[in-house]
């Protein structure tokens, strides 16, 4: 069925507290039983400045904004303008400004969404310590049906340190905002829901990607700060010192690559994780792991680019350095997440992969799901640990071979200082022992060896997630992958509710392909609408280079940082299905 929700914008200058609400409103969500998602949007600038939090609750489980937004509640205009494409608006929105900073700016009035005035600043200046933004909050909850009682248990927990004043101070706003929403017009409300008892997580897509590193076993973590990755690092850093682990801020991404390529050839799984600009810098050393089959796990969120882009801003784009980046022949695992949630999951997963295969796994998150928080349902508890085959003794009389010829192409690694199992390891190609070789033998068997590790192994059902439309299947399939899932998703339930049946393919192992298991998925599929966040369309042209796409496949596709709506999915579909007639 439809997903009943509503769908919120609280946009302001720097110190407005612009974040600080949406993410108590999040919360207060979460303990009403609400479902909800909140991304949000800055400027270029390093800190401070004007910002922007996108926000959707729902009665159940969502992985992406709306098409629109019913309610744009702006604490002051300051260039508000630069969110105006990233906030779409139609005439039954409603905009709620502060009269005290002006009138709306016309770039917001485009399709002549409803105004109204609520004075946040006056209001707020009546309560002694009032905040606008706790105003702003309380008309929000008014408006959308959260109960008041929510958000008194999240305030009281956020300002505990402050002292019970500044609790007061806070709900005294809050609730004058509330009353203040008598005079406002009205929007989409939720229903009340009795709070089950299945736990909710409230999370980010950097903040999962951290558990899911721990939790596959990475030990060590090196990674020089970038825009959108470093949350990851922030949380990884105590967490991992919880359970015994370390995080290294290195001097520059040529550091930290290399670091954790030593820390896993000392026998600890390790990982790091970067964006665009520092995965270019760290190519030639990912070209090393593969050379000195060393498992490292390589995190790479993803922004605008080319150069530095926009570096808040996110896009689908690194793709074709990620599958293509390294120079020579040199086999690698590319992973994808689908979702806040699934960025624990593939995580996870890349650790063991890189673990049991003892090559490098790059993860591609990108801005859209890293810097999202979402309350969803807790994630399943995952069996994947990263364990490799270890070598722990010398074979009396046979000197050790640690690239041996195996039948999965995987040979036990040993643990530098282990006697009898001394090794050379380093780009140079080599025999079996390891020893450097420019032989052309040498080289095929060698190169046979690593293509043979992850061509063979076995990904089971994780390779892609594959839904079907409640009706069925049909011919129709979306082809996808990363954050255009959550819309393509919604795109999918809507165009069963209108009687149609689909499929919907997003990949999670980007690399390497897999031929058969996309047949199969693609089986009486004869139309095919493939969605991507990348103006050239890379993903399309990858499918078309390694997969038999239908014969009436359309591309969607379109650079940052506009994220697609479930709607615009839709009409493409619409478009294939008439063309198709």
């Amino acid at each position: 069925m439809t997903v009943q929700s509503v769908s919120l914008t609280i946009a302001g200058s720097g110190g407005a507290g612009v974040v600080t609400a949406g993410s108590l409103l999040l919360d207060a969500a979460a303990r009403a039983g609400w479902y909800a998602l909140m991304s949000r949007s800055s400027g270029p600038q390093i800190r401070g400045g004007e910002a922007a939090a996108m926000l959707r609750f729902a009665t159940e489980p969502i992985m992406s904004h709306d098409d629109s937004f019913h309610l744009l509640m702006a604490i002051d205009w300051d260039n508000i303008t630069r969110f105006a494409a990233e906030i779409p608006l139609t005439a039954s929105s409603l905009i709620v400004g502060d009269p005290a900073h002006g009138d709306a700016p016309a770039g917001l009035l485009k399709n002549s969404p409803r105004v109204a005035a609520l004075p946040m600043s006056e209001i707020a200046g009546g309560i002694e310590n009032g905040r606008p933004n706790m105003v702003a909050l309380g008309a929000i909850a008014a408006m959308i049906g959260l109960p008041p009682a929510a958000m008194r248990i999240v305030v009281e927990t956020a300002l505990k340190k402050k002292g019970p004043a500044a609790i007061e101070a806070s709900m005294a706003a809050f609730f004058a905002g509330i009353d203040a929403a008598k005079n406002l017009p009205a929007i989409p409300r939720l229903p009340n829901v009795a709070a089950d008892a299945l736990p909710r997580w409230s999370i980010t897509g950097n903040e999962a990607t951290g558990l899911g590193a721990i939790r596959g076993g990475v030990r060590f973590v090196a990674a020089y700060p970038i825009t959108p990755a470093t949350e990851v690092l922030e949380w990884l850093a105590p967490s991992l010192a919880k359970v015994g682990g370390m995080l290294v801020q290195a001097e520059d991404e040529l550091a930290s690559i290399n670091q954790i390529i030593g820390a896993s050839y000392g026998g600890v799984p390790a990982m790091t994780a970067t964006s665009g600009p520092g995965l270019s810098l760290m190519i030639e050393s990912l070209g090393l792991a593969v050379a000195a089959e060393v498992p490292i796990v390589v995190v790479d969120v993803m922004r605008v680019g080319p150069s530095t882009g926009i570096a808040t801003k996110s896009e689908q784009s690194d793709l074709n350095i990620a599958v293509y980046g390294l120079h020579g022949d040199a086999p690698h695992v590319v992973v994808a997440a689908n979702s806040v949630a699934d960025c624990l999951f593939t995580t996870q997963w890349a650790v063991h992969l890189a673990e049991a295969m003892q090559v490098p796994t790059l993860v591609l998150t990108d801005q859209a799901m890293g810097q999202a928080r979402a309350i969803l349902p807790k994630p399943a508890e995952l069996t994947f640990i990263g364990q490799r085959e270890v070598a722990t003794a010398a074979v009396e009389g046979q000197r050790y071979k640690r690239y041996a010829m195996t039948g999965s192409g995987v040979s036990p690694m040993a643990i530098p200082g282990t006697p009898g199992l001394t090794h050379t390891a380093d780009g140079l190609e080599h025999n079996e022992f390891g020893t450097p070789s420019s032989q052309a033998s040498d080289h095929q068997a060698q190169m046979d060896k690593r293509s043979r590790k992850i061509s063979q192994f076995n990904y089971g059902d994780h390779w892609a997630e594959i839904i079907d439309s409640e009706v069925g299947a049909g011919d129709t399939a979306i082809i996808t992958w990363g954050s255009a899932t959550g819309p393509a998703r919604e795109a999918l339930q809507r165009h069963a509710d209108a009687g149609g049946k689909a499929r919907l393919i997003s990949l999670r192992l980007i690399a390497p392909v897999q031929p058969e298991k996309m047949a199969e998925a693609l089986r009486g599929i004869t139309r095919a609408v493939v969605v991507e966040q990348s103006h050239s369309g890379q993903f399309y042209r990858m499918l078309r280079a390694f997969y038999e796409l239908p014969a009436k496949t359309l591309s969607l596709h379109q650079g940052g940082p506009l994220p697609f709506g479930p709607q615009q999915i839709l009409d493409q579909m619409k478009q294939l299905n008439a063309g198709s007639a």
